[in-house]
């Protein structure tokens, strides 16, 4: 399988927010993010296994700043890291300016999808090569938060996540 970058998964999703989108405060429901976010990381994931893909796991999620009422939010997502069936994707949530249209970083979010065939098994997927510094950043971090979740679940022992032990020795 040839190796991918993670340009070939870029996902760009651009819209604005709706009255009917809106909480109380006239922001964005996080529910009506998570759901922009979710597909924007389904097509990234798609790009790059060309595979049905399912969402496995939501693994952060920041709402570092509310998304008010009429803001043009853009989603841009591409895969961070590619495992055996299993993919990392880093999705950037940015709220436009309406004046200026200078773009503020609001919310962040790590999902993890698989790859499966058409009777839902998990099918192999391409690896990736980061080749800008912040992708070699998340892809270095992608193998971290994967040993601690397998460790959190108890599919992995303490003394075999060796990215881990790097961090604390």
């Amino acid at each position: 399988m040839q190796v991918k970058f993670p340009s070939e998964s870029v996902t760009t999703l651009t819209d604005v927010v709706l009255p009917g989108e809106t909480n109380p405060l006239n922001n964005l429901f996080g529910g009506e993010l998570l759901a922009r976010m979710d597909r924007a990381a389904s097509i990234s994931a798609r790009r790059h296994s060309r595979r049905i893909c399912v969402t496995a796991s939501v693994n952060h999620v920041a709402f570092n700043k509310a998304i008010p009422l009429g803001s043009v939010v853009t989603v841009e997502s591409k895969v961070s890291r590619a495992f055996n069936t299993s993919m990392e994707i880093y999705i950037d949530v940015w709220i436009e300016d309406r004046e200026s249209g200078n773009k503020t970083k609001a919310n962040e979010a790590i999902y993890t999808f698989v790859a499966v065939d058409e009777t839902g098994n998990p099918v192999p997927v391409p690896q990736i090569e980061p080749q800008t510094e912040l992708e070699k950043q998340r892809f270095d971090a992608a193998l971290r938060r994967k040993q601690l979740s397998l460790v959190l679940a108890g599919k992995m022992k303490p003394n075999d996540a060796t990215e881990l032990k790097a961090l604390f020795l």
